[in-house]
């Protein structure tokens, strides 16, 4: 099986469990990661997904592995 799309939908519930895990708000996770709560509300939602460049900042401010975030285990 080969890496084809991304399921938006988990990857938005995910993050939300991540976030909340982690005790902190959209608006939080927002300004760690330099993007803007509305930003972070269609992730959650399924709507759009993160950029790229921004999932290790995602991953420490959530307290979870790259690799968690995405679903996938990294080697």
């Amino acid at each position: 099986m080969g890496f084809n799309m991304i399921d938006v939908s988990a990857l938005g519930k995910r993050i939300s469990v991540f976030r909340r895990a982690a005790g902190i708000t959209q608006k939080e996770l927002a300004c760690h990661v330099g993007v803007t709560p509305q930003a972070v509300s269609k992730w959650e939602r399924g709507l759009s997904c993160p950029d790229i460049t921004i999932l290790d900042e995602l991953a420490e401010a959530t307290n979870v592995t790259i690799g968690a975030i995405l679903g996938v285990k990294i080697l």
